[in-house]
């Protein structure tokens, strides 16, 4: 009879195996997130091309006027691919869409990345400042009425932030305007016109009054969640030990409150950016904002196909995106708190 001996791994081998369960669990998740996220987007595509393929009016007929005669409208829909099935029309764009090959415009006839590049830049400078500014001032916010919550200013702050969430986006602008750029006082111009060419950021005047509003939007909604799980984390039993034991405040407040709220101020991050992103659309038509918002309107009200769809996928995707990165960055805070 022979005996076994049991074969216990040292710390270090321990670890290295640890670690290598935990990377190949978040290929994993990575892998399987982006999967479902395409297929996402590919559902997506067919939804935003069959809806722009419902749009009433006929597309040649808009392009060529209504002098045209059914010929030259029959000759152009031909030119334009638009006598063929659905399903081919769709596998073309798809094609041409991944390959980077957006099309032109049915409009101006310009390739659709020449117009929605420049209006993508103005959008993507105008969420990234308001992103800039809102998340620090949440988070700085939070802990602050946290701390001193039921207190004179986080009863006015709760007030405040409930009232303007309670406000649609295109009546929160026109209230900014109204109240800082025409009627009370005329500090900044009521509307944002960023001459073609120039980059947004030369007009910091012109670009005021559309980041206030998505920073008030953002901002009032974020801290009331950090301040939230600032609290909670407050309560818990071994914040409560650490102030018996004496240590301070600030220290408990920083290394042990923040930490434990950043995850979920993480992932509501995500939801503002992607709602901000959508209500770009508003807020650029009140301000008159070259972003693909006014784009996007535009390009629905003279049914130029190409553009429409490119503009709503590539809002699809960043949805997609944010949430993405929201997730794997809640996923490494959460290994690093454990």
């Amino acid at each position: 009879m022979t005996d076994t001996a049991t074969v216990v791994p040292t710390p270090g081998v321990a670890a290295t195996r640890r670690r290598s369960r935990g990377s190949g669990t978040l290929i994993g998740w990575l892998a399987t997130r982006i999967t479902i996220g395409v297929a996402t987007l590919l559902l997506v595509s067919v939804l935003v091309f069959l809806a722009t393929q419902a749009l009433p009016g006929d597309v040649a007929r808009i392009i060529l006027g209504n002098e045209a005669t059914p010929d030259q409208v029959l000759l152009l829909r031909t030119q334009l691919g638009l006598d063929e099935p659905l399903i081919t029309q769709y596998l073309t764009w798809l094609g041409g869409f991944v390959t980077g090959n957006w099309g032109n415009s049915l409009l101006t006839g310009f390739p659709v990345t020449e117009l929605v590049g420049p209006r993508l830049l103005n959008s993507a400078t105008l969420l990234v400042i308001s992103m800039v500014i809102s998340i620090p001032s949440a988070i700085l916010l939070g802990v602050y009425t946290a701390e001193r919550r039921d207190g004179v200013v986080d009863r006015l702050l709760l007030r405040f932030a409930m009232v303007v969430n309670a406000i649609p986006d295109f009546v929160l602008g026109t209230l900014l305007v109204v109240l800082l750029g025409t009627t009370v006082f005329t500090i900044f111009p009521p509307v944002a016109i960023i001459p073609p060419g120039d980059m947004p950021w030369w007009y910091p005047a012109e670009l005021f009054l559309p980041v206030l509003t998505i920073v008030l939007m953002a901002v009032t909604y974020l801290y009331r969640l950090v301040r939230a799980s600032v609290i909670d984390v407050l309560e818990s039993e071994y914040v409560q030990m650490a102030e018996l034991k004496g240590m301070r405040r600030s220290v408990i407040l920083f290394r042990h409150a923040l930490p434990n709220a950043i995850v979920p101020t993480i992932q509501a991050s995500s939801l503002i950016i992607a709602a901000c992103l959508g209500g770009l659309v508003v807020i650029e038509y009140v301000f008159a904002y070259p972003g693909i918002g006014t784009l996007l309107t535009d390009s629905v009200g003279t049914r130029d196909l190409p553009v429409l769809q490119a503009i709503i996928l590539i809002i699809a995707a960043t949805y997609f995106v944010c949430n993405l990165v929201a997730d794997l960055l809640s996923g490494v805070t959460n290994r690093r708190a454990r």
